[in-house]
């Protein structure tokens, strides 16, 4: 088995570092909050409790990681005692998170000087995919070095797309999320605006489901936001960074995102309401708060 290691152990990063574990490999876990990477060394007799980044690195052949945003990517990387600081030649580093594309080349350059491979590796799929080891992973960088470590992100998802050099996976997926985004608004808008004019929102369900505005997106969350159920799969301030990321991204190249800038500022006012923990899907309340009513089952 391999000597793997495993930074952040979150929502997503959580579940990622256990499926590594459940396939056999040694992991090295390093989380922010240390009790987190203990518990994981306590359940799993392959796993091994690290103290800071550098020792993950140290201990490590590929390391992974899925952190909250770009500035903590950089950190625990390429920071004081980041995995850089340990990390031997000829290794592989593998970013799940969600970061500004230019911050991944950034971080290559920087690994590169250590003879180390990099690839940003962002992943969908929330935390049930990650529970599930179902996630959805899009790949950029070498594709010589992806196709070398190809077999470790199996355990965490068997759906892998290789997007092409350093950048492209991250690109990819705020292009998707970003697609993610502006349908959850436009749904909520269509059913707040059905739901005062009194059609059930169960019924307007269903239209949905049997029109050409069926989508996955919406099957999947309607149920939660019926029954009022915003315990986060991916938390609203993560989506609303990788909006911002989107814009910044679109801004770099010249590509007007008009939908998407409102998107990012009502998401923002959400934030600002204190959903920022809750599930991205309870932008709804927004609108239910203006409009005096509310999308319930």
């Amino acid at each position: 088995m391999a000597k793997l290691g495993f930074l952040g152990l979150g929502l997503m990063g959580g579940p990622m570092a256990t499926n590594l574990l459940k396939a056999e490999h040694d992991v090295a876990v390093w989380s922010h909050t240390s009790a987190k990477a203990k518990a994981l060394a306590d359940r799993f007799e392959n796993a091994t409790y690290c103290e800071t980044p550098k020792a993950v690195g140290e201990s490590a052949d590929c390391v992974f990681l899925c952190v909250g945003n770009t500035e903590m990517s950089e950190n625990v990387l390429i920071g004081e005692n980041g995995v850089a600081d340990g990390i031997k030649p000829g290794s592989v580093v593998a970013d799940c998170s969600t970061i500004a594309p230019t911050a991944a080349r950034r971080i290559a350059a920087a690994l590169e000087k250590k003879e180390v491979d990099f690839l940003d590796a962002p992943c969908t799929g929330s935390t049930p995919g990650a529970i599930g080891g179902t996630l959805t992973f899009m790949i950029g960088g070498s594709e010589e070095v992806f196709e070398s470590v190809r077999e470790y992100f199996l355990p965490m998802g068997q759906t892998l797309f290789y997007c092409g050099s350093q950048g492209m996976g991250l690109h990819a997926k705020l292009s998707q999320n970003l697609v993610l985004a502006n349908m959850m608004q436009g749904f909520i808008e269509g059913m707040v605006l059905a739901t005062k004019a009194g059609v059930k929102p169960e019924l307007m369900l269903e239209v949905l489901n049997a029109s050409a505005a069926k989508a996955g997106l919406i099957s999947f969350k309607a149920p939660y936001i019926f029954d009022r159920k915003f315990d986060a799969a991916f938390p609203l301030k993560w989506m609303h960074k990788d909006v911002g990321l989107m814009l910044e991204s679109g801004n770099e190249m010249k590509v007007p995102l008009p939908a998407t800038s409102l998107v990012h500022e009502l998401f923002g006012a959400s934030i600002a309401k204190g959903h920022g923990d809750q599930d991205f899907c309870s932008v709804v309340t927004l609108l239910e708060e203006w409009a005096g009513v509310e999308v319930k089952r």
